[in-house]
């Protein structure tokens, strides 16, 4: 039995506890609230990426492409989307640009924090509840799409990392708008016992059909291969879409037109009508006179017609 000055305490940490634990839901009464008045919730933006990880028997590849967007508008046409994490761990980022530059280099720091605590290699997988655990917190509010790779002492691994927080650690991966395109080839060409060219040509064609099949990817594609030896990040492997070449000579001076051709028609005339426009102003009545009417006549019907 509790003593009588501690019950109340006891008590109270109790309620403490209760009203800490568990999830708040204020905020989702207080959306449909403003649902029930008329207000209309923001609208998801369509963000274009085709990202791509594989295992091989070397170790990790990762690809993706370089185009980033803001709607219908191609913002950047050589943007980095493979981030580095730590020596043996890279990270491939889809969504908005922001919320994967902040999510990545903030975890990098934590696994640096990590690695200077424990004087140890970071295992892949510490990177990946790192990353889940953040983006769970803000239930999806951080438009993060990740796929992660890395080899540790356990071998190659392959994480494919939702907005919401949820994971997949899968043999080969695919995120973004280009998904459909770059899965098909991936599911097509992917086998446990590809070495590392086979496995960086099968990515390229990943990243190349999610390209051809998805106006929000383009431009280049960078490649990421990570072994036990180490990560070697290749910039602008391959250029997948090259801008086409203008064959025209076009030396037009300012403020003139260009006349290209020029051309003749000869014309059949086959009526011709002549109208007579007469100058005569209106009458008193307002009505315009009759030049085929005498003068007396028009007088006549002027006096008949004035109050």
């Amino acid at each position: 039995m509790p003593f009588p000055f501690s019950a109340r305490g006891a008590h109270q940490s109790v309620d403490l506890m209760r009203a800490r634990c568990g999830f708040n839901f204020v905020n989702c009464r207080r959306n449909a609230e403003l649902l029930s008045q008329g207000y209309e919730p923001p609208k998801a933006i369509r963000t274009g990426t085709s990202i791509v990880g594989i295992i091989c028997q070397d170790g990790v590849i990762l690809g993706a492409d370089t185009r980033a967007t803001e709607g219908p508008i191609v913002s950047d046409k050589n943007c980095s989307k493979i981030h580095h994490l730590q020596d043996h761990i890279y990270c491939c980022g889809a969504g908005t640009a922001a919320d994967t530059e902040m999510m990545t280099l903030v975890t990098s720091s934590e696994l640096d924090l990590h690695q200077l605590n424990t004087g140890r290699q970071v295992p892949v997988v510490c990177a990946s509840m790192l990353l889940r655990r953040t983006l769970f917190r803000y239930q999806g509010h951080i438009g993060a799409a990740l796929v992660m790779g890395g080899v540790d002492s356990t071998g190659p691994q392959i994480y494919c990392i939702y907005p919401c927080g949820s994971n997949d650690k899968i043999p080969y991966a695919a995120m973004g708008s280009g998904t459909l395109a770059a899965m098909s080839v991936l599911e097509h060409g992917w086998h446990p016992r590809l070495d590392q060219e086979q496995g960086k040509q099968l990515v390229r064609e990943a990243i190349s059909a999610g390209v051809f099949n998805d106006l929000g990817s383009g431009s280049n594609i960078d490649l990421c291969v990570i072994t036990r030896k180490g990560a070697t990040y290749l910039r602008t492997d391959t250029i997948a879409s090259e801008k086409g070449e203008r064959f025209g000579k076009y030396g037009i001076k300012p403020n003139s037109t260009l006349v290209t051709s020029i051309s003749v028609l000869s014309l059949q005339v086959t009526d011709e009508r002549v109208y007579a426009v007469d100058d005569q102003q209106p009458g008193p009545s307002g009505v315009q006179p009759d030049a085929s009417q005498a003068p007396e006549e028009l007088d006549a019907a002027a006096q008949t017609k004035t109050p």
